[in-house]
């Protein structure tokens, strides 16, 4: 069977998707995108997050470690991230949780066994599973594996992606899921590479594959200010979105800063501080650039404030 180092696996969720949903978050992610509000995702590997505020000083953590990683300064617990074999000793006795453990790998069966707790919910109100991450491509034969047995139960299926991946993945995706969730963080290729790591050239292809095959996406856009915001890119994106077909909606995602102490709790650093909100007359007009762009081809263009990018 195929594993996936899952990190969280969130029960009534209603913004990933119609109705009740069950989103299951993988790690590993080949982007590196700077608002990233998921730094947990990044790497495939399980590590562990640290609160200080949290922590009370026990030492429980001191006596679980093996390799001398965990140490304390002003009676908080830190991590020497070059020393930890993210073995999740430290974290399974730590009564505080100051201390998580972020990865387990599970099977598909025992994530499906999750998924299949909520079955009455999705019924009732037309939901279903969601793929997260992370990057759901990063881990495709697994996802795929995990598509297959919810479909056998008639599950509503989504997933949320980058379109950075093997268009071979993709392309089943879209075969067996009903929703598609798909990214466009920035038309010009080169812009794109400075703020998330890798080109577009992929994912515009991809996203072009799809189009016929999948039976709903909606494409979503991350607004940052002074990365992808302006008139131009909007404009842009909205010109693209225009020639696909199966696109029912986009979603214009306005920046937020909630994942932000997650950085520093994982040992990384945030490169966007200080950048704020985007000013709400200027979302306003770049929605309404949005809406007569996109309306007359059946596209709705709403703004998402839950989203997690």
């Amino acid at each position: 069977m195929n594993k996936a180092n899952v990190f969280n696996i969130q029960r009534f969720s209603i913004h990933d998707g119609p109705g009740i949903r069950t989103v299951v978050f993988l790690k590993g992610c080949p982007l590196r995108c700077l608002w990233c509000a998921n730094p947990e995702s990044y790497q495939g590997l399980s590590e562990i997050r640290v609160n200080k505020q949290n922590c009370i000083g026990c030492g429980a953590c001191l006596k679980a470690c093996s390799t001398g990683a965990v140490f304390f300064t002003e009676n908080a617990v830190e991590i020497n991230r070059e020393l930890c074999d993210a073995c999740g000793s430290c974290a399974k006795e730590c009564y505080a949780r100051a201390l998580k453990y972020m990865g387990n790998s599970m099977t598909a069966e025992e994530v499906f066994r999750e998924i299949q707790k909520d079955a009455l919910f999705y019924k009732n109100s037309g939901g279903g599973f969601t793929l997260s991450g992370g990057e759901p491509l990063f881990q495709g034969e697994f996802c795929i594996e995990l598509i297959s047995i919810c479909k056998k139960h008639d599950f509503h299926g989504a997933i949320e992606t980058s379109g950075y991946g093997n268009p071979d993945v993709l392309l089943e995706f879209a075969q067996k899921l009903d929703l598609i969730f798909f990214d466009l963080k920035h038309m010009d290729n080169e812009m794109h590479k400075k703020y998330t790591g890798v080109p577009n050239t992929t994912i515009l292809n991809n996203l072009s594959m799809i189009q016929d095959v999948a039976k709903e996406i909606v494409i979503r856009t991350p607004l940052v200010p002074g990365c992808n915001d302006s008139v131009e890119n909007i404009d842009q994106t909205a010109d693209f979105i225009s020639t696909l077909r199966n696109v029912t909606a986009w979603e214009l995602l306005p920046y937020h800063r909630l994942g932000e102490h997650k950085y520093a709790q994982l040992g990384k650093k945030y490169t966007l501080e200080g950048t704020k909100p985007p000013d709400e007359n200027k979302l306003t007009e770049l929605v309404r650039l949005a809406e007569n762009k996109l309306n007359k081809h059946g596209v709705a263009c709403t703004v998402n404030m839950s989203s997690r990018e």
